[in-house]
């Protein structure tokens, strides 16, 4: 009778070892922290889902919650590592521009009669999580105010499941607009000559597509003179670039999971899913989707040897018309930067793109990096090789990499050089 607890021990240890371990590549550094981490995002999202099967709440808002307490905890641990106050000399003050909600961080008192820099920040999440209020990216956002003399204004733009695009975009548009405005500008003290558009992930998206706008709206009479764009997401047309498929089971951003991401920000059924996977969106039976378009995320052309290796396009003759009736914002460059047009890329500021070996997105990010630079524009790649998506918010103690201290090291130096 004792074997039996003892069993039963083993059977649950074994049970979690199967459940936290996936075969990761040898260049990421601290393997067993990242598949605990992964396993517990794993495990919050199967939980979200059974409670929304079983009707107690929207799976987004379980997320959410859980997502809350856990950047609680690191809010906690960064408070008491600084002794008290991450960056305690900048000023952090919850306002509105344009309607928006916004978190502005300004610099510790000093230097009067000189203007600032200003960076403008919209936050990582899949258009559906996140806030730049608690955790890594509040403390990140102060150490760039204080270290370069910047005020920093994160935007916490509308999410999914309650808006669907284009309203994230209208939001952060509406935000860049009166940030840029002259009468905010002297507020603030900020030079009109130093200010910068930033995003990680779906946040990088968004900076992306609002540095188009702004770029190309000759009304405006200040407009942003870098772009800092983190392992951005920048298109939906191709599933099956290199990096989708090698990456596909590299935490924490999976591949079905970043297209299931942007079924739910286009507002479309999820059952769709499947269908994209398999490219059947963008299949050569759809007549807008035109060759001059298909050119601009052509991989095959945009990407170094090295990126594209073995893989082979993965172009489907027929695929479903149903996909490209029911997402309309397929083409739409305010939700795919990446399809923008070679005259409105001229016009954009110049540019940082970070990207990750390990990510599924790498090869968005390298094929605008590539598309810009045809474009004239000047543009910085910082490539990490041990990189994974999200490894730029992975900071503290407990969940800290060194890749993600790196990451956030080269990004501030780059703003320091050319912001």
């Amino acid at each position: 009778m004792r074997l039996l607890p003892v069993a039963a021990t083993l059977s649950l240890a074994v049970a979690v070892a199967y459940y936290v371990y996936i075969p990761l590549p040898d260049a990421i550094q601290q393997p067993w922290k990242l598949m605990l981490l992964d396993a517990g995002f794993r495990a919050t999202m199967h939980l979200a889902s059974l409670k929304s099967w079983l009707g107690f709440d929207h799976y987004i808002t379980s997320i959410r919650q859980s997502s809350e307490g856990f950047d609680g905890m690191m809010e906690g641990l960064l408070s008491s590592e600084s002794g008290g106050g991450v960056m305690p000399g900048v000023k952090v003050s919850d306002v509105t521009f344009a309607g928006v909600p916004v978190r502005v961080y300004e610099p510790p008192a000093g230097g009067e009669g000189h203007l600032r820099r200003g960076l403008m920040f919209f936050h990582g999440g899949g258009w559906a999580l996140g806030t730049a209020k608690k955790g890594p990216y509040d403390a990140i956002n102060r150490m760039l105010s204080d270290e370069l003399n910047a005020v920093v204004v994160s935007v916490e733009y509308r999410l999914y499941p309650e808006v669907h695009f284009p309203v994230p975009y209208l939001d952060c548009l509406a935000a860049a607009v009166h940030f840029l405005s002259p009468e905010v500008q002297a507020r603030y003290a900020i030079d009109p000559d130093r200010v910068a558009v930033a995003g990680d992930s779906a946040g990088g998206n968004l900076a992306a597509a609002v540095a188009q706008e702004i770029s190309t709206d000759e009304t405006m009479r200040v407009k942003f003179s870098v772009q800092a764009l983190i392992y951005p997401v920048l298109q939906a047309l191709d599933f099956n670039t290199p990096s989708y498929l090698q990456n596909q089971h590299i935490p924490i951003l999976h591949r079905h999971l970043m297209v299931r991401f942007w079924l739910q920000y286009l507002g479309a059924d999820l059952s769709l899913l499947d269908q994209l996977l398999a490219n059947n969106h963008s299949s050569l039976h759809h007549s807008n989707i035109t060759p001059e378009l298909r050119a601009r995320l052509d991989w095959t052309a945009l990407l170094a040897p090295k990126h594209k290796r073995s893989y082979r396009p993965l172009v489907v003759e027929k695929g479903s018309r149903g996909p490209a009736q029911e997402l309309p914002g397929l083409l739409d460059v305010r939700a795919s930067p990446l399809l923008a047009g070679p005259e409105v890329l001229a016009k954009c500021p110049r540019a940082y793109i970070l990207t990750c070996e390990h990510d599924v997105l790498r090869d968005d990010g390298l094929m605008y990096a590539r598309r810009l630079q045809d474009a004239g524009v000047s543009v910085t790649g910082d490539h990490y090789e041990d990189g994974f998506h999200g490894c730029f918010s992975f900071i503290t103690w407990p969940m800290d990499f060194d890749v993600g201290k790196r990451a956030i090291r080269g990004y501030i130096n780059w703003l320091q050089k050319n912001l």
